[in-house]
């Protein structure tokens, strides 16, 4: 048989494999416009989305790196395979029997290839599952059973046993077409004294699968205390297609939960995901053979799409405070690209989830995911623990342990936040002084780094000059589209106060969020505001006198000689839909804060305050919806 594919199967194959669908089993796509996809690159690093995939064209490309193709070459790019194996892939897919060239109808896969190799796994994990049902497994079936598991249970995560006999599975997979070298090559089987012998013997194992459903290796866990390996779990070791820091056990059973939640939750062994899926929490990972690491975060960013427009949780559960306030002091370590969206999740008394479903029930796993706490305040609290708050002494103790390491939070919003919070935890009434000194402890450090005109740019923003003098503020861009309504409102009241008037009045200081507006706005109000009946020159003399910085005295002159943004004359109706707008975004910001507390707490220990701030939620979408269509009407 020649090597060549029949064209009218090939095109076949780019026919019926729709690229969307193909796609979106690596990488979470939503809609863009145009019937086309767009999501995160698998091919590059990258936070905001440049891949677009178009159904119609069967194509997809990346704008950020230039990838680009049909079905055929994303399979290839993908899993890093031949033309021919890529389209024998897409090929089982569908179901289609591909003709080659020279003759015959067949599907058998060429020598020693990635195919091959996945097919000697799947022929392994058979041979594994029905091992599972026979007397000797006796062990293996008890250890499910024990810890809440069904035969249903064992079926949807592929469990099986490998049998005694030193070379079991290596004569079965070699009866069934196989090599050996094929079977050296997939880890499979191994060179022992004697000959060929399996990897794993008398073990309960679990198949291990790559984003794409394939399976890749297994894990097999001890049973016999005469097992004369010790290891209590045993994983395949690498081979060409498996990489331990790209693979994470359970994620094809739960990337589409994932990628739908924008949620996953980590855990540490297989009975662990296991116990989770059962539970009702179907985005349970766990890492296999090697700590989840940089890598296996890529491959969920790609799932979950974490770009700009979205921040995903990534959950970890530990069976004990210790380690997880080790895990968690990593995170100040690192670059802390994710660490605003890690949260720590420790089962009460150190169980396992595993553990924790079989003492307490279903509930009680799904309610250890609700109880998730931010990762920063989890290491925070974890440090506090240790110290007694009740006494002065004990207080200064903990904030002297405690601020070096919120001064390492890189996010100077979330650092400030973090330090305001200090405060509280640790019963300290003074607030400002806290606040004061991480950011100080932050200053010194920014500088020992050789970040001194950063912190200078940050101290600028706080309105000091580094030195606790003044400082002029920044001055907004004007074309600032995230600004536009807000300085819009601004140019209205000082040139249309008779149509601003108390409407614009009502605005509350957090309905602009650049320093400077802020400023121009508390300059106006003071002056008696929109309805003061001031107006022309007057308005602005009177508005100056109370600005407090000379950014605000100057963008006060600039506002009143900017030309308003209206298409025609501007009247009531125009004005009215730009103090609509800046509403509507005040009011959104405050929808944000709202979900963020909703979603830490927990909605069975705080029932009452969950379902009160979920009715706060509901009535403020529908007044955020009423200003939106306020603001349509005649703002753009």
């Amino acid at each position: 048989m020649a090597g060549r594919i029949r064209e009218s199967d090939i095109a076949q194959v780019r026919e019926r494999n729709r690229i969307d669908e193909v796609v979106g089993e690596y990488v979470a796509l939503r809609r863009a416009g145009g019937g086309a996809f767009k999501g995160l690159c698998p091919f590059h690093e990258e936070k905001t989305p440049s891949f677009n995939v178009r159904p119609t064209h069967g194509t997809f490309h990346c704008f950020g790196c230039g990838e680009g193709g049909d079905v055929i070459k994303f399979v290839m790019q993908i899993e890093h395979l031949g033309f021919v194996e890529a389209v024998e892939r897409l090929a089982d897919r569908i179901g289609l029997r591909l003709t080659y060239e020279g003759g015959g109808t067949s599907v058998r896969r060429d020598r020693g290839t990635r195919l091959r190799l996945v097919e000697a796994h799947k022929a392994a994990q058979a041979f594994y599952a029905e091992q599972l049902t026979t007397p000797e497994a006796e062990a293996a079936r008890k250890f499910l059973t024990e810890r809440g598991f069904d035969q249903a249970a064992w079926t949807k995560f592929g469990c099986g046993f490998a049998p005694g006999g030193w070379d079991r599975l290596t004569k079965h997979l070699l009866r069934s077409g196989f090599e050996l070298s094929e079977l050296y090559k997939a880890q499979l089987s191994k060179e022992g004294r004697r000959g060929p012998i399996d990897r794993f013997h008398r073990r309960l194992v679990w198949p291990i699968k790559d984003r794409g459903g394939d399976i890749v290796g297994f894990g097999a866990r001890r049973l016999f205390d005469d097992d004369p390996i010790q290891a209590k779990y045993l994983n395949t070791s690498e081979s060409p297609i498996y990489k331990k820091s790209q693979v994470l056990f359970g994620l094809d059973l739960a990337k589409r939960e994932i990628a739908r939640r924008h949620q996953v939750v980590v855990v540490e062994g297989y009975t662990d995901v296991m116990a989770m899926h059962e539970a009702g929490v179907p985005t349970a990972v766990a890492s296999s053979g090697t700590a989840f690491g940089e890598e296996h975060m890529r491959v969920l960013r790609q799932i979950m799409m974490d770009d700009d427009t979205f921040r995903g949780e990534v959950i970890f559960t530990f069976d004990g405070d210790e380690a997880g306030q080790k895990a968690a002091l990593k995170a100040f370590e690192g670059d802390q690209t994710f660490a605003g969206q890690t949260y720590i999740a420790v089962a009460p008394d150190g169980m396992d989830p595993c553990e924790l479903r079989l003492a307490k029930g279903d509930a009680a796993v799904r309610d250890l995911v609700a109880r998730r706490i931010p990762l920063f305040e989890f290491a925070i609290r974890s440090l506090l623990s240790e110290y007694d708050l009740d006494s002065v002494d004990g207080q200064v103790a903990a904030l002297q342990r405690t601020v070096p390491l919120v001064a390492q939070i890189k996010d100077r919003a979330k650092r400030d936040g973090y330090a305001a919070k200090l405060a509280w935890w640790v019963g300290w009434q003074d607030e400002a002084m806290v606040v004061r000194r991480v950011r100080e402890t932050a200053g010194a450090a920014g500088r020992g780094n050789g970040t001194r005109r950063a912190a200078r740019s940050g101290a600028a923003r706080n309105g000091t000059n580094g030195g606790g003098r003044p400082a002029r503020l920044e001055r907004p861009d004007p074309r600032d589209p995230d600004l536009r309504a807000q300085r819009e409102a601004l140019k209205a009241a000082l040139q249309e106060p008779a149509l601003a008037g108390p409407e614009y009045d009502a605005l509350p200081e957090d309905a602009f969020v650049h320093p400077a507006y802020v400023g121009v706005h508390r300059a106006i109000v003071k002056a008696g505001g929109a309805s003061s009946g001031l107006t022309g020159p007057a308005l602005i003399e009177a508005a100056a006198e109370h600005a407090e910085d000379p950014t605000v005295v100057s963008l006060l002159s600039e506002l009143a000689v900017e030309p308003l943004r209206s298409k025609a004359e501007p009247d009531v109706r125009y004005v009215s839909s730009v103090l609509a707008a800046v509403q509507e975004n005040l009011v959104g910001r405050q929808i944000g804060e709202l979900k963020s507390r909703l979603q830490r707490l927990s909605p069975v220990d705080a029932a009452e305050e969950y379902r009160a701030l979920f009715g706060d939620l509901v009535a403020l979408e529908q007044y955020r919806k009423a200003l939106r269509e306020q603001a349509m009407g005649g703002w753009d």
